[in-house]
């Protein structure tokens, strides 16, 4: 795998082995390019940026403060008037709800079981496949124009090398079950033992020179054992540039990007992570949080535009709120954990909005699970999956409402439940055309079910 490595941040930040072949040899991704331009349209020109939010956000302080409840199940940090009449938002989230009417907040999501798993994106009901993965089967690894891999995972090293790695012990965001290697999520910040294997260093000025870059794959090719990967390795090698010269390598670049607008992205500067309570283990995934989630969406901004069409986004283990030796209290992690996802959130869809994006790319926002509809002793809320937060921003859905509602302590969905298959069915059904997948050849019966297996959320089509 080739990385290339910005002269003033030393950070790796695109890995062309993926890039151009997906995971394994040019000739699938050859025959996933064809596949699609026999398949009669079935690939919308949508984006969907997933943003993960790990460790199970609390449905009360986010989008169902419920303050008629009695104190220990109403909003901890109180509320927030939004744009839409009558509704409200934990106060935590004072710039999101300035944006309530280009959003659609679901209060009747369940996730199933109050388990640490990352089973939104990856779960039985895709057989064990990233989401992205699912759709890349369908779409092929990369955009037949740009060479932008379909499927991406981003994680805070992909801004940050000072920032942790990315957080496997809940599960692979990198699976792809039964549908193989070649439909990987491409992670730029680099990780797992291909990637390792196939390191090399190669700095953006060198891309001027052809020779040079050619020479460096060579060398990449000479650290390959024999196999299917080194299949049509001649064609790889103009592809990858072809591809480099083509703009792609810039859009992993944030330095490129207009000061004003990475300004607006940042979150490193909304607090002093020194100043974050050490008596939480979970210190250093909070500091990560602030200094990385703007950034992270503003380059899921940036690869959207250029083709992209799976984006998977999540910062570290920080949504977990038990208030124990680990984890923050519910009022105390709402502002380690809340107020970037507030600032970043609402950046993007500001930033989309100002860039005409607002149809083009569909933003979702959940966690694996809730948490209990009352606030333990410590001031915590510990795990639940009667019901959770979710929102959803553009796509060309319909937004500006707010859909099902929840009993009256959050705990369980009231009217119009909305479980993980009907998320699923919602992305591949603004990614892809349900109807015309139903009439291709070949594809997988795993990769029809998710597309077609539950009914999507109806109020937004």
């Amino acid at each position: 795998m080739l990385h290339l490595t910005h002269p003033n941040t030393r950070r790796n930040f695109l890995s062309v082995g993926s890039l151009a072949l997906g995971g394994l040899a040019l000739p699938q991704l050859l025959r996933a390019q064809e596949a699609i331009k026999q398949s009669g349209g079935v690939v919308k020109d949508k984006t969907v940026v997933f943003l993960f939010m790990h460790g199970g956000p609390t449905q009360t302080e986010t989008f169902d403060p419920k303050m008629d409840a009695p104190s220990g199940i109403r909003s901890a940090t109180g509320e927030v008037r939004t744009t839409l009449p009558g509704v409200s938002y934990g106060a935590t989230f004072s710039k999101l709800a300035k944006l309530a009417h280009k959003s659609a907040i679901v209060r009747s999501f369940t996730t199933g079981d109050g388990n640490h798993d990352i089973k939104p994106v990856v779960s039985a009901a895709t057989f064990k496949a990233n989401l992205g993965s699912i759709y890349a089967r369908v779409a092929g690894p990369n955009h037949p124009r740009t060479g932008m891999p379909r499927n991406l995972a981003l994680y805070p090293q992909a801004v940050d090398p000072a920032t942790g790695p990315a957080i496997t012990n809940f599960g692979q965001f990198g699976a792809t079950g039964p549908l193989g290697p070649a439909y990987t999520p491409f992670a730029p910040s680099g990780d797992g033992d291909l990637k390792r294997d196939m390191k090399l260093t190669i700095a953006p000025t060198r891309l001027d020179d052809r020779r040079a870059l050619l020479g460096g794959l060579d060398q990449w090719r000479r650290s390959l054992e024999t196999g299917s990967i080194t299949e049509g390795l001649d064609r790889f090698q103009a592809q990858a540039f072809d591809t480099l010269g083509g703009g792609v390598a810039e859009a992993f670049d944030l330095s490129k990007e207009n000061p004003r607008t990475l300004e607006r992205y940042d979150t490193s500067g909304l607090m002093d992570v020194n100043r974050i309570s050490r008596r939480w283990n979970n210190y250093k995934h909070y500091g990560d949080h602030v200094k990385s989630l703007g950034k992270l969406m503003l380059l899921a901004r940036r690869l959207a535009e250029r083709g992209a069409g799976f984006i998977t986004v999540t910062t570290s283990f920080v949504w977990d709120m038990h208030a124990d030796s680990n984890n923050a209290t519910v009022t105390e992690g709402m502002q380690y954990v809340g107020a970037p996802f507030d600032h970043a959130v609402s950046a993007f869809i500001e930033d989309c909005e100002a860039r005409g994006l607002g149809d083009k790319i569909l933003l979702v926002c959940c966690g694996e699970m809730g948490r209990t509809p009352r606030i333990n002793r410590s001031g915590g809320r510990d795990h639940w999956g009667g019901s959770a937060p979710l929102l959803l921003y553009g796509g060309g859905l319909k937004m500006g409402q707010v859909i099902g509602q929840s009993t009256k302590d959050g705990g369980e969905p009231a009217a119009d439940p909305v479980t993980i298959p009907n998320l699923n069915a919602t992305i591949m059904h603004t990614l892809l055309d349900p109807g015309v997948a139903r009439t291709l050849t070949g594809l997988p019966r795993e990769v029809a079910q998710v597309i077609n297996g539950a009914p999507p959320i109806h109020q937004l089509f």
